[in-house]
């Protein structure tokens, strides 16, 4: 008989050829390119999300509610998250302070954004995403957070969308603190995001709500600050804004003797414009070279006699994958272009990426 032999078979061995027979018939794709198509916040796929609710905030800002993949791991409240965003066949990131519970049964996550003038990704964010697309995530990051023994009191000195991070720690942490005051600058009443919330909570008593509509009223002067909160010196402040408001917080607070008690998050820069080919720098192995736009990075490191990891070279195995650290690539296989900055580096698999304009590799 025949049946013993097959006793033979390891379970491994059965499971592996049956991936491979898998794999043979779903080539040129992997069966985990269908898994994508049809369950992308599967558990062991690249970290997405689906967008689930795009709620007014103001006339030109919109809440997003998120589910995240299965992959998602919570988040401090403060800190922001990276959404990549397909905009006119160009992946974008951006980064967006997270304004949700930490503790969510369903995983959703939400990021409140406000649309910048001549800002591509933000406008689309705002006007031109539905329920039902699909967002690419990273991990939440960013150390703009209140510490484990909350401080007794507190204020948040606040601009425009700087509220976002700060509104994800109130509406996490609040219950937590005994005196809290929010000062906040808009151009208009209308221009205050979460503007009911918050005036319920100060109605409520659980904050001091101070507006200043910088239309009628002027941008706000961190000089006279002690106008509307006297003992601003005494407090624990988390300031995020505009540069000018955080530079000017920065003179204030340092030339009092209180800088160790103010906190600040920054905007993160624009990325570059990109361009066919450009100068290539791999930083750590300090050499630089020029490639075309048709080049993979693969064959141009390895043509300059860098050490580049490998596999496939067919954009399959990820044995290739580096961070971007600067500038911007193009997918070979797609034509959709990635960029990142210092602040947010991206990985990169360069057997299928070229060159889009100068860039950094960590390699």
């Amino acid at each position: 008989m025949t049946l013993p032999a097959l006793t033979q078979w390891s379970t491994g061995a059965v499971a592996q050829r049956a991936r491979q027979l898998v794999e043979l018939v779903t080539t040129p794709l992997l069966p985990a390119d269908y898994l994508d198509m049809f369950s992308p916040l599967r558990a062991g796929g690249d970290l997405c999300g689906r967008i689930v609710e795009v709620r007014s905030e103001s006339c030109d800002a919109v809440t997003l509610v998120i589910k995240a993949g299965r992959a998602w791991r919570s988040h401090r409240p403060g800190q922001y998250v990276r959404i990549g965003v397909d905009v006119d066949g160009v992946r974008h990131w951006r980064a967006y302070s997270l304004t949700s519970l930490t503790k969510d049964p369903d995983r959703q996550i939400s990021v409140t954004v406000k649309a910048v003038s001549g800002g591509k990704v933000s406008q689309h964010l705002v006007h031109g995403v539905s329920a039902g697309t699909i967002v690419m995530l990273d991990q939440a990051a960013g150390d703009f957070t209140l510490p484990e023994q909350a401080p007794r009191k507190v204020l948040f000195l606040t601009a425009g969308s700087g509220l976002t991070p700060v509104m994800g720690m109130l509406r996490n942490s609040l219950q937590a603190l005994d005196d809290v005051v929010l000062l906040h600058s808009a151009p208009t009443s209308g221009d205050v995001l979460f503007a009911t919330e918050l005036r319920t909570l100060a109605a409520q008593g659980r904050l001091r709500l101070v507006e200043r509509h910088t239309s009628k009223e002027g941008r706000f002067a961190v000089a006279g600050i002690a106008d509307q909160v006297p003992d601003w010196a005494q407090r624990q402040t988390w300031a995020c804004g505009p540069a000018g408001l955080l530079d000017a917080a920065e003179e204030h607070w340092g030339a009092t003797g209180v800088a160790g008690r103010l906190h600040v998050e920054r905007f993160r820069p624009v990325v570059r414009g990109t361009g066919e080919g450009g100068s290539v720098t791999f930083s750590r192995s300090g050499v630089s070279v020029r490639s075309d736009g048709a080049t993979p990075l693969l064959t141009a490191g390895e043509e300059a006699g860098v050490l580049m990891p490998s596999g496939c070279r067919m954009g399959i195995c990820f044995s290739c994958v580096v961070p971007l650290r600067e500038g911007a690539v193009r997918d070979l296989r797609n034509g959709e272009t990635t960029t990142a900055t210092p602040d947010h580096p991206v990985l990169i698999q360069t057997c299928v990426s070229a060159s889009a304009g100068t860039c950094d590799i960590d390699l």
